[in-house]
């Protein structure tokens, strides 16, 4: 059930770092999925690195960390999709 909860956990970064990007992105909704995922990650790792990744009650440090780990990656992902398709279709 872990990787189910990865998931859901990913999509909803994913969607919500999307949303605070400014500009269209033109990622696909999978690849929006694993940057989040990729972006939770980070965003743990980030908090592990602080100290807060355990706290009494929410951790909303440790989402936000996440959340800002999810619009780092999901930021990057897009530019580098639209590169490696812009190529892919003769277009720089």
């Amino acid at each position: 059930m872990h990787w189910l909860w990865a998931i859901i956990v990913g999509l909803i970064l994913g969607v919500i770092a999307r949303i605070l990007i400014p500009g269209k992105q033109q990622i696909p909704l999978w690849l929006t999925i694993v940057l989040g995922m990729i972006g939770s990650l980070l965003g743990n790792w980030a908090a592990s690195g602080l100290g807060v990744a355990e706290t009494k009650g929410v951790d909303w440090t440790r989402h936000l960390l996440q959340l800002a780990g999810a619009v780092v990656v999901v930021a990057i992902g897009d530019r580098l999709w639209v590169g490696m398709r812009g190529r892919r279709h003769g277009e720089v």
